[in-house]
């Protein structure tokens, strides 16, 4: 029988923003994530940023990354077949405190009732739609704790994400036969899917139906989300899973890419969004920096050295933290 590997659960969350400053701020001085790395987009010619947030190490779950691309005028377009929200864990207790963190942030937020669960639905200042989940089960991933965000309130990292989709049949067929995930309930035009194993977290994929809306950008641009991460743990099971996903004629699949911090394969759903199965090295965050300075060194991959002074002229980031 064939070998489709196993998914542990969300790896991180890639997003394309506009400016570095308000990225930063909305991340860490508003949502209390901590700043994890500083560092480049690998892929292309242009020095883009790219900002990790997390908690304290800066955990495989926890992470959301960011693209800010408003210095490069690269514009997005939000629609279907497109990754759509980026759906955040919290304890269902913390929802009260987090209604009103937003509001005197001056974020606009809506209180839903999906899926059993208690959600704040707000949007990222480049229009980026987040939602953060009260979570019904424990949660022992470990929140950050050095902001100003009590501990017990804190964001524990990705809960999941949502899909917009025309029609939810081939990517139902991919989530089920690719990734082995379980239909959960269905509520309307809204589907939702659990992946990965008992000791994996932000394990639920979530669909919504909305066939009139246009089709949304897949390439990188502000205001758009870029891709979901699963985390596949070694490089062996990273290779089982895009096999088996190839061998069911998925074969808009990549190579493995050395990403300096984890090892990456994308593929692209029937659904549109952009899925990534990756697995982090053994030094991780820690490769660049060490676990007390992370977040505080601008660092460049070695492919990037040569081109320091370019890298200088992205645009300044007064921070919390004291960058070296």
């Amino acid at each position: 029988m064939p070998n489709p590997g196993t998914i542990v659960g969300t790896h991180h969350l890639t997003f394309c923003v506009g400016g570095a400053q308000e990225d930063y701020d909305f991340h860490v001085r508003t949502l209390g994530l901590k700043s994890v790395k500083k560092t480049v987009l690998f892929d292309g010619e242009i020095p883009i940023y790219h900002l990790y947030y997390g908690n304290r190490v800066g955990d495989a779950s926890t992470i959301l990354t960011a693209f800010p691309y408003r210095q490069a005028g690269w514009m997005g377009k939000r629609g279907t077949n497109q990754l759509r929200t980026l759906n955040l864990a919290v304890p269902k207790e913390a929802i009260g405190f987090w209604a009103d963190r937003l509001q005197a942030a001056g974020i606009e937020r809506t209180e839903v009732e999906r899926f059993r669960t208690q959600r704040l639905e707000f949007a990222h200042p480049c229009g980026i739609p987040y939602a953060i989940v009260g979570e019904t089960d424990p949660d022992p991933r470990e929140p950050y704790a050095g902001s100003d965000v009590p501990v017990e309130h804190a964001i524990r990292g990705a809960f999941g994400t949502t899909t917009s989709v025309r029609e939810p049949e081939p990517m139902d067929f991919f989530l089920r036969e690719g990734m082995n995930a379980e239909h959960v309930s269905s509520e309307g035009p809204h589907h939702q899917y659990r992946i990965g194993t008992a000791d994996g977290h932000g394990r639920i994929i979530e669909l919504v139906e909305e066939p009139d809306r246009p089709q949304g950008t897949w390439s990188f641009g502000e205001g758009t989300i870029h891709h979901q991460a699963f985390d596949v743990s070694t490089p062996e099971n990273q290779l089982r899973v895009k096999d088996y996903i190839v061998g069911l004629g998925f074969t808009d699949v990549s190579d493995v890419k050395d990403r300096g911090y984890f090892f990456s394969v994308y593929c692209r759903t029937p659904g549109g969004a952009l899925f990534e199965f990756a697995y982090s090295t053994e030094a991780g965050f820690l490769i660049d920096e060490a676990e007390d300075e992370l977040g505080t060194h601008m660092c460049i991959p070695p492919h990037w050295e040569d081109r320091r002074a370019e890298i200088a002229q992205l645009e300044p980031i007064e921070t919390i933290e004291t960058v070296v």
